[in-house]
């Protein structure tokens, strides 16, 4: 049933003005954690307006970067490549932040052990599906909890990265707090 429904709302290219809302809701939060311009010489991405750095986006006029192009490159290269419409909202709005903040192959993959299904880094339709079955606030809490963790090794690993610590660990617990809103 699920699967039929993907393909006719691929086929036909449109999105359902709910997952409109949730996106412009998660993208808002987003907003909240991530800045103007900055250039931290300890931030691996270099460059980087609205979280998107010169890194990931080296053809992107990082300084001048709009707020709409940023909310573009986000719909297309996280939102929708995280397939975060077919998921529940709490979950779209967490798995899309971690997304930004640390990779779509991470945020996917530790969301797919959160689900406790294969670990490949695909969200494809056994991690949709089991998402859409299992508790979504069982799923959140272990889900955060995985990212919590994963972001504190990063820090044991390489000290230099304790500046970001009370950043990352904010912005967790603000995503936190706005899933467990929509749960």
């Amino acid at each position: 049933m699920i699967i039929a429904w993907l393909k006719r709302l691929f086929a036909k290219k449109e999105v359902p003005e709910m997952t409109n809302l949730v996106f412009n809701n998660a993208f808002n939060l987003l907003m909240q954690n991530e800045g103007g311009y900055v250039f931290n010489a300890n931030d691996k991405g270099g460059e980087t307006k609205y979280g998107i750095s010169k890194r990931a986006y080296p053809n992107e006029d990082i300084k001048n970067l709009t707020l709409e192009r940023a909310q573009e490159i986000y719909r297309c290269d996280y939102w929708n490549r995280c397939k975060c419409d077919f998921l529940p909202d709490a979950l779209s709005v967490a798995v899309f932040d971690f997304a930004v903040n640390s990779g779509v192959n991470r945020a996917v993959k530790l969301f797919q052990k959160a689900l406790g299904v294969k670990q490949d880094g695909i969200m494809g339709n056994e991690t949709i599906g089991a998402a859409n079955r299992i508790n979504p606030r069982t799923t959140l809490e272990k889900y955060l909890d995985l990212r919590l963790e994963f972001v504190l090794n990063i820090i044991k690993k390489n000290p230099t990265q304790k500046v970001f610590e009370k950043g990352w660990t904010r912005r967790i617990e603000r995503v936190r707090k706005y899933c467990e809103e929509l749960v």
